[in-house]
């Protein structure tokens, strides 16, 4: 990696805040003031695979081409974005459509893992078959080394010139792309932390930028369900402005995943790869 940090970060993708927020009034407990702020908006986004629902998703309206792509590959749905053949989008106002052709081979592995789970009981994500989905066998990385310090300086001032939604109505989280040279590239926001992310990836993949040596950055906590999506996109570190969960940190050492946390008011925190085997 090299170490030289840019002087001044690539220029964000301008999200259109004003697409994806709407002014709403509102009053005091005793009715004698009002005034207006703007909210974030959502959708629900019904996913269709081959013509069969997979998932019904609270999302906010921009980007959504990227999330799909994301959370796809995200969710391991296709293996690889050359599965998707054709995505078309329709609906309008709160209800938002997609169709996405993807190759037989993703298909009947969506089926496969759809016959699973309408055989379990209860919530429907319990049992061995649930389990073993939420616990998937994935791919350890080749490993990279840690970015250096300096491009974590400032971060969290710098990556807000890829909130703009954020910075214009709040309630929303980021997900940031810096490369293997210390640029930052890519934002995308979402009400989810989960669609940030897949959002992220999603843009990465049909925008052809190249991740090696690169790193995401969340501005949520960080799940499981996180690295497994980093994991799936073969992002080789990700960094978290809030506190890693136990069993995120036991996959990012068991796939070499670097994970850094960036506190608030305190130096970077390296959970993977461990100390101990650093020496």
């Amino acid at each position: 990696m090299n170490a030289k940090r840019p002087s001044r970060a690539a220029p964000a993708v301008e999200t259109p805040a004003t697409v994806a927020s709407q002014t709403y009034s509102y009053c005091n407990l005793e009715y004698t003031e009002s005034s207006s702020t703007a909210l974030a908006e959502e959708v629900a986004l019904a996913i269709a695979y081959n013509g069969i629902s997979q998932a019904v998703m609270l999302v906010t309206p921009t980007d959504l081409e990227d999330f799909i792509v994301g959370f796809s590959l995200g969710s391991g749905i296709i293996e690889d974005a050359s599965d998707i053949y054709d995505l078309q989008l329709s609906g309008s106002g709160s209800a938002q459509y997609a169709q996405v052709t993807i190759a037989n081979r993703a298909f009947w592995n969506l089926k496969q893992q759809r016959r699973q789970l309408a055989g379990t009981s209860g919530c429907g994500l319990c049992g061995v078959e649930a389990v073993e989905q939420a616990l998937p066998d994935l791919k350890v990385l080749a490993g990279a080394p840690l970015p250096p310090a300096e491009w974590l300086d400032g971060l969290r001032q710098r990556i807000g010139a890829f909130q703009p939604l954020g910075q214009h109505c709040g309630a929303v989280h980021a997900a940031v792309f810096m490369n293997g040279n210390g640029e930052l590239l890519l934002g995308r926001e979402d009400i989810g932390r989960h669609n940030a992310l897949d959002k992220l990836i999603g843009g990465l993949i049909r925008q052809k930028i190249p991740i090696t040596g690169g790193l995401a950055i969340v501005t949520s906590r960080c799940s499981l369900e996180l690295i497994q999506k980093v994991l799936r996109a073969g992002i080789q570190t990700l960094v978290s402005l809030s506190s890693p969960t136990g069993l995120a940190v036991q996959w990012a050492r068991r796939h070499n995943l670097n994970l850094i946390h960036l506190p608030q008011k305190s130096a970077p925190r390296v959970y993977s790869p461990a100390l101990e085997n650093q020496a």
